[in-house]
């Protein structure tokens, strides 16, 4: 997989202060208010990075923001911890992905998956992580990403993981 294609007049761009941020809109409070007020703060501080989905107006269609971070050994799988070290290992983190309710329905959240996750392993071949980890707001976004094949962790209903190993996959056709 090249990366995910987007209508013509569309492109993804890192997310700038001149990107109409206030104007998003997908449905969800939380995941619009996260980027009105708080992604570029965060990719400014480099706690975080997040590309946008720009339709042929300038109008932001959808996001996705990523992070690193760490889970313990002992919050996953047992066929995945059972060849860890005893510690906490390394997580790509998919924080948010957003889709405007002008452009719902319409395959730009799968397209802005597929990109966050090629992303996420072309950053792995230098800073390698075992699984791209999420949390899901609700039931519906958990349907979406059970799709993909995204597994719950043991505890955690709506905190999903994919293995490195399904990543490469996905972006390899492997």
């Amino acid at each position: 997989m090249s990366g995910a294609q987007f209508p013509d007049g569309f492109h993804l761009e890192r997310l700038s202060n001149s990107h109409p941020r206030r104007n998003f809109r997908s449905g969800a409070a939380a995941v619009d208010q996260w980027l009105s007020t708080k992604a570029l703060q965060q990719q400014q501080k480099r706690l975080s990075g997040t590309k946008v989905l720009l339709d042929p107006t300038g109008a932001i269609a959808g996001y996705y923001t990523l992070a690193t971070g760490q889970i313990d050994f002992g919050d996953l799988p047992h066929e995945i911890a059972k060849t860890l070290p005893r510690r906490a290992v390394p997580i790509a983190v998919l924080a948010w992905l957003g889709v405007s309710v002008n452009h719902q329905r319409r395959g730009y959240g799968e397209r802005l998956l597929a990109q966050a996750l090629r992303d996420c392993w072309e950053a792995g071949e230098t800073f390698p992580f075992i699984a791209v980890v999420l949390d899901c707001l609700n039931d519906s976004a958990k349907a979406f990403y059970r799709r993909w094949n995204f597994e719950e962790l043991p505890g955690y209903p709506l905190r999903l993981y994919l293995s490195a190993r399904h990543v490469a996959a996905i972006v390899t056709g492997g």
